[in-house]
C-alpha cells in the first residue's frame, strides 16, 4: 500500500504566526533546519512521521485541528494511545505508528478501543476499591453519586444542550461576549411570562411553576444572580432538550433524575454565559487566564472554571482540564476530570495537593507541579474562595477551587509560566487518595494501600508507625 502524503505548510505556517516565532526558533523547536521548515510550509515537501509526533506532542490542540483538516484523526488517536505511560518501557517509534494507521485502520481501531476500554477498567476498579475500602457498597451509591458520575461518563460534555445553549445565547448577548443581566430578564418576563422579584428570603433562587414567578435572593454576587437568572432561563427554554437527556439516562431513582435535571440546567446557564466556541477563543488567547476570562464573560471564578472543564466538543476539544471544588474539611463537593487523573470517590484526597492550603488562604492563587504514581505530570492552579451569606446570623461558605491539565499543555496554562516542568525533582509526588496509593515513601500517609500488606517493627518508629509490604 503506498503511504499517502500529508502536505500541510498553510497550517503549519499559520500555527508559526499565531506563536508569533521566527522560522529559525520554529525549525529549532521540531528539530530541523529553518530551510526543511521552508519546504514544509511551501508545499514542497510533506510531513514525515516524526515530525507529526513532534507537532502532537508541542501543539496538541492545534495540530487536532489541523489533523481532523487532513483526515489524520485515527493517526492521532492511535499517538495518542501508545504515548500512556504503560508503554515507556518500549515506546512504538513514530513511524510505526503512522503506518499502523494507514496499512492497518480495523486495527488501529481495535487499539484505540481497547486502551479506552482499558482506562475505564481502571477508574472502575478505582471507584469499587474505594467504596470497599471506605464501607460503602457500589450498589448503594446515593443519587447525588450517580448523578456525578454520570457526568465524568459523560465526559463533563453534553452536546445537545451545549449546542442549543450556544444557540440562545447568540440571540441574546449580541455583540457582547455574555449575554446581560437585563437581556436576561427580559427574556424571562417577555417572551416566557415570569414575573421577577429580588428579594431575600432562605432560597438563592425560589421559582413557582404555578404562577410563573421567580424570587432571587439580592445578596448574592452579582455573577451569582446572574447564574440563578441563567439558570431558570435555560430550565424553560431548553425544557426539552434536558428532558429528553433526563430521559435517556440510565439513573435508577427519581431522586437521581431530578438531580440531573438541576444539573443539566446548571451546565446549560454556564453554556448560556459562556457560549462554547467564542469562549473556547478567548480561553485559548488568554492562555487560561481566569480572572481575565471571568471579566471578559463577568461570570465568577468558579462558573469561568467549571466552564472550562467542559470544553470537550469533538473536533472543537480546548485543552483537557481537571476541576474539582474542596471545602474547608478536605471534601470533594464537586469533580470532573477530562485528563488521566481521576479524583478519589470516596474519603479525602491526597493531603499534598496544593488545593488544600488553598482553601485556607482565601484570594490567592497558588501553583503547583504534580506527578502522579503513574509518572504523568500536571500544572495546577488553586484558588481559596469565600461566599458571602449575606447575614451575620449564617456563616459565609468557604472553600477552594482547583483547575489543572497535563503538563504536556503546560505552554497553554499561564499559571505554569516560568516553570520547567520536566525538571527531575520539581513535581510533587502526589496520590489520588491513600487507600489506593502505592507510594511507600510518602510522609504524609494516612491509611496503609488497602491491597498490601504493613510490617509493623516495634523497635523501629518512623513517620508512620509501619512499613509497606
Amino acid at each position: 500500500m503506498v503511504q499517502t502524503r500529508l502536505y500541510a505548510g498553510r497550517q503549519l505556517r499559520q500555527l508559526r504566526e499565531t506563536r508569533a516565532l521566527r522560522q529559525a526558533d520554529f525549525a529549532g523547536q521540531l528539530g530541523i533546519s529553518a530551510s526543511y521548515l521552508s519546504q514544509i510550509e511551501h508545499d514542497d515537501r510533506p510531513l514525515t512521521p516524526a515530525l507529526l509526533d513532534r507537532l502532537q506532542k508541542l501543539f496538541p490542540l492545534e495540530w487536532e485541528e489541523v489533523a481532523a483538516d487532513a483526515g489524520d484523526r485515527r493517526a492521532g488517536a492511535l499517538r495518542e494511545a501508545a504515548a500512556d505511560p504503560l508503554f515507556a518501557a518500549a515506546p512504538l517509534p513514530p513511524e510505526q505508528v503512522e503506518r499502523a494507521a494507514l496499512q492497518q485502520p480495523q486495527f488501529a481501531d481495535q487499539f484505540v478501543a481497547l486502551h479506552a476500554a482499558y482506562r475505564r477498567a481502571g477508574q472502575r476498579l478505582q471507584i469499587i476499591d474505594e467504596a470497599l475500602t471506605g464501607g460503602t457498597a457500589e450498589g448503594s451509591r446515593l443519587p447525588w453519586e450517580e448523578v456525578r458520575d454520570w457526568f465524568h461518563d459523560a465526559g463533563n460534555y453534553v452536546d445537545s444542550i451545549d449546542r442549543a445553549a450556544e444557540a440562545l445565547a447568540a440571540q441574546l448577548r449580541g455583540k457582547d461576549p455574555s449575554p446581560a443581566i437585563e437581556t436576561i430578564e427580559r427574556r424571562l418576563r417577555d417572551a416566557l411570562g415570569i414575573s421577577i422579584v429580588y428579594n431575600q428570603a432562605q432560597a438563592l433562587r425560589d421559582y413557582d411553576a404555578t404562577m410563573r414567578h421567580l424570587v432571587i435572593d439580592p445578596s448574592q454576587p452579582t455573577e451569582t444572580r446572574r447564574f440563578q437568572l441563567a439558570h431558570q432561563l435555560a430550565a424553560l427554554a431548553l425544557a426539552k432538550e434536558i428532558a429528553a437527556v433526563v430521559e435517556a439516562s440510565p439513573l435508577r431513582t427519581a431522586a437521581a433524575r431530578q438531580l440531573l435535571h438541576v444539573g443539566l440546567a446548571n451546565y446549560a446557564a454556564g453554556a448560556v454565559l459562556m457560549p462554547y466556541a467564542p469562549f473556547r477563543a478567548s480561553a485559548r488567547a488568554l492562555r487560561h487566564d481566569i480572572d481575565r476570562l471571568r471579566l471578559e464573560y463577568g461570570v465568577s471564578f468558579e462558573q469561568a472554571c467549571h466552564r472550562l472543564s467542559t470544553l470537550q466538543r469533538p473536533g472543537a476539544r480546548g485543552i483537557p482540564m481537571f476541576f474539582c471544588r474542596v471545602d474547608m474539611a478536605g471534601n470533594i463537593t464537586k469533580r470532573h476530570s477530562a485528563t488521566r487523573l481521576q479524583f478519589a470517590r470516596f474519603g479525602g484526597a491526597c493531603p499534598l495537593w496544593i488545593v488544600h492550603e488553598a482553601a485556607a488562604i482565601p484570594d490567592r492563587i497558588l501553583f503547583q507541579l504534580a506527578e502522579t504514581p503513574d509518572g504523568l505530570r500536571y500544572v495546577s492552579m488553586a484558588k481559596g474562595l469565600v461566599k458571602p451569606s449575606g447575614s451575620y446570623a449564617r456563616s459565609p461558605r468557604r472553600y477552594a477551587v482547583a483547575l489543572g491539565c497535563e503538563a504536556q499543555y503546560a505552554a497553554d496554562f499561564v499559571y505554569a509560566d516560568g516553570v520547567d516542568v520536566n525538571a527531575p525533582q520539581a513535581a510533587t509526588r502526589i496520590g489520588l487518595s491513600c487507600r489506593i496509593c502505592p507510594r511507600d515513601d510518602c510522609d504524609q500517609r494516612a491509611f496503609p494501600p488497602s491491597d498490601r500488606p504493613i510490617l509493623v517493627d516495634p523497635d523501629r518508629r518512623d513517620v508512620v508507625p509501619y512499613r509497606i509490604g
